[in-house]
């Protein structure tokens, strides 16, 4: 199992996104092997190669990986995006689980039932301009640097900059209130390796349809 890492999920963004966010970061190629039918998963677990039997997983350096934050913590270790010391990648820690925590919110936006739409879309805006943004504006504010954690790029620029793009999809002038969130997010997508994978034809992946969903869930239901 050597040469690039092969990702194993569904054509969509879901838990895997981030990781292929990574991954391009760290100017890694990468393989990806799409489910398109319940018996692709069916087979992945009756081979023995989903340790919980779910996905995402990735095979890199020999290893068939599950579980989305371990996945992303060893690419972001591998590929020096964790900070220089342990006080670092405790802040970066802090911060990423922060951005997931509104990640997940925005990921779940789509599914949400019809009538129940526009209230998850206030929630979503209130948590992001009233508990998130705030902290990240303030951090950069602070300490006047480029990036979030030791003036060096690191898995939480990446992981912001993903989640500020999806909560632009959303309300696109989410960030209207935090100019230094509007820098950074200009900034950190002018970064070579991040350049090419906001590119179209990259393997960044676009948001969820309505349309797609009865797809998915043939899939993993």
């Amino acid at each position: 199992m050597s040469g690039k890492p092969k990702l194993h999920y569904c054509n969509a963004r879901g838990r895997m996104e981030t990781i292929r966010w990574l991954l391009a970061a760290a100017g890694v190629e990468f393989e990806e092997c799409f489910l398109e039918t319940k018996d692709d998963l069916t087979k992945l677990q009756k081979d023995g190669s989903l340790m919980f039997q779910q996905v995402p997983m990735v095979e890199i350096d020999g290893m068939k990986m599950v579980q989305s934050r371990a996945i992303a913590n060893y690419i972001a270790t591998k590929y020096n995006l964790y900070g220089k010391d342990l006080k670092e990648r405790a802040l970066i820690d802090m911060y990423v689980e922060a951005i997931i925590d509104l990640n997940e919110l925005l990921m779940t936006h789509t599914f949400q039932p019809a009538d129940k739409k526009e209230q998850h879309l206030a929630t979503i805006v209130d948590k992001a301009t009233n508990r998130y943004f705030p902290v990240f504006e303030k951090v950069l504010k602070d300490h006047g640097q480029d990036f979030l954690v030791g003036n060096k790029f690191s898995r939480a620029d990446v992981q912001l900059l993903e989640t500020l793009l999806m909560a632009e999809e959303c309300k696109s002038d989410i960030l209207a209130k935090f100019p230094l969130l509007q820098s950074f997010k200009a900034r950190i997508s002018n970064i070579p390796s991040m350049k090419k994978f906001l590119q179209p034809g990259s393997q960044r992946k676009p948001p969820l349809q309505e349309k797609d969903i009865p797809k998915l869930m043939k899939i993993f239901h």
